[in-house]
């Protein structure tokens, strides 16, 4: 949302807000990794609001702290385990305050965490979190507490997340959970299970409840959202005939229905399963936002075999010769691994060549980390040394680098219909938003608020950031506004 089939910001963390329980208990709650991790929190905060917490940001304050954790690579997990230590040192000043683990690390790690190196109380994977208040219950009567059963029908589907983005303007919707891509380097099959889809009619009412609490943008979650499927098997076949079959394509018509305000993006999707009519769907509406996600990993044709993908190069060439075809201004983003097993210099140059053909707006950039587990651990020899592999990952950063400030570039000079997130990072007096391809724009505040849309000439730009000046909507048609 790794690097897998999904967009990974490992330096992101995020701290719970306040929620909707009045209850005299505290949780704090922290969550790295993807996207899905971000969500999940939500649904935790939830339950745990049912059972009688309430967030805060205080973390002296917290009764209960939880990490939503992330094992996509191994620096995620350094990270995690040094907070831990952390925390354990801290509990010596408050004895009673109870820590635990959620999600992929929680689900791959939990006899190290739990019993021998006795980090945490609590350790729950990412499809028992209904769980979590029996186990609540029993780290506060002395006890540790473990649930990392996987489920094959597990989606959340009925459980009104608690947002924790206290702006009130995207949030994330779960369409699917699982991932059955295995792919060679990825350990999300083995800690987030096997694939399921949610029903549409609970995504659509979902989206329908955010637009009325105000939020503009919703971002539609899965592992692979192309292998979204409801009512069909994996063979194809409609499980119930009186039921209408709804794939990805259709389930972005249905959210899109919801309102003509409100925006909708996706993550993450995968080369061997993104459809046309996908696409088509896509160009037909204004509020389905331009801007792909669509993870490359490699170049090489040789490469992605060994990373078990399931498409070559001229395949995702393919697919991206679809996206141009069908909406020639769509921005699209990838994901890329330095040094896989194996990867010779000439097969690193095939990814700086396919860098230089697609000419990717934005792109997370990894060297290779073995994981364990994985069929790359089993059956591939970790032969790239790490000092190459942080060459080859300079050299691709900064091609990267080169093919953003172009990409910004092209768009600079047009006039945007702007969602406003919230005040500028770097300069308060300032609002920042996002246009349809996912750049950010900067523009100074006027009378406009959060949550509004607003008309955005720019007038200058950073090597990634587009700087504008606020227009009259009569003025943005007038020149031909991009929605």
């Amino acid at each position: 949302m790794r690097p897998g089939n999904h967009t990974i910001d490992e330096a992101r963390q995020g701290e719970a807000m306040e929620s909707r329980s009045g209850g005299s208990r505290k949780l704090y709650l922290e969550s790295y990794g993807c996207q899905m991790n971000f969500s999940d929190s939500e649904i935790v905060v939830s339950i745990l609001a049912d059972a009688g917490y309430s967030t805060t940001k205080n973390e002296a304050e917290a009764d209960l702290i939880l990490l939503n954790t992330c094992s996509i690579r191994d620096n995620a997990e350094k990270r995690i385990r040094h907070r831990l230590q952390r925390l354990k040192s801290g509990k010596k000043s408050k004895p009673k305050l109870k820590v635990g683990i959620l999600g992929c690390m929680a689900e791959r790690l939990r006899d190290q965490l739990l019993e021998e190196e006795k980090l945490v109380d609590l350790v729950v994977g990412p499809d028992a979190y209904r769980d979590l208040p029996r186990l609540v219950e029993e780290i506060e009567g002395g006890q540790k507490a473990v649930n990392t059963l996987l489920s094959r029908e597990e989606t959340y589907a009925e459980i009104e997340p608690v947002r924790l983005d206290d702006k009130g303007v995207t949030a994330f919707i779960s369409i699917m959970r699982g991932c059955d891509n295995m792919c060679s380097f990825c350990v999300v099959p083995f800690t987030r299970g096997r694939e399921r889809s949610r029903d549409p009619q609970s995504i659509v009412a979902e989206a329908h409840d955010l637009f009325d609490k105000g939020y503009r943008e919703v971002t539609l979650l899965g592992q692979n959202v192309d292998s979204y499927k409801w009512n069909v098997d994996a063979k194809g076949i409609v499980k119930n005939e009186a039921e209408p079959v709804v794939r990805f394509a259709q389930l972005m018509g249905l959210v899109s229905e919801v309102n003509p305000d409100l925006r909708v993006r996706f993550s993450t999707s995968h080369p061997k399963d993104m459809t046309d009519e996908v696409l088509e769907v896509m160009a037909k509406k204004d509020n389905l936002c331009k801007y792909i996600h669509l993870p490359v990993q490699s170049g090489d044709s040789d490469v992605l075999k060994r990373m078990n993908r399931g498409y070559t190069r001229e395949w995702y060439l393919d697919r991206i010769a679809a996206i141009r075809r069908i909406m020639p201004d769509c921005a699209i983003s990838t994901d890329i691994i330095a040094g896989f097993c194996g990867e010779t210099l000439e097969q690193h140059e095939g990814t700086l060549s396919m860098m230089n053909e697609v000419r990717y707006e934005m792109a997370y950039m990894f060297k290779y980390s073995e994981r364990p587990r994985t069929l790359a651990e089993r059956k591939f020899e970790d032969d790239v040394p790490e000092e190459e592999k942080s060459r080859r990952l300079a050299e691709i950063i900064a091609l990267q680098k080169v093919h953003s400030k172009e990409r910004t570039t092209v768009q600079f000079g047009k006039t945007y219909r702007v969602l406003v997130e919230g005040p500028s990072k770097r300069n308060p007096e300032d609002f920042q938003g996002r246009n349809t391809y996912n750049s950010v724009v900067v523009f100074p505040k006027g009378e406009s608020k959060a949550g509004e849309y607003v008309y955005v000439r720019t007038t200058s730009h950073t090597p990634v950031t587009l700087i504008g000046e606020l227009v009259s909507e009569a003025e943005a048609k007038a020149e031909g506004y991009i929605a």
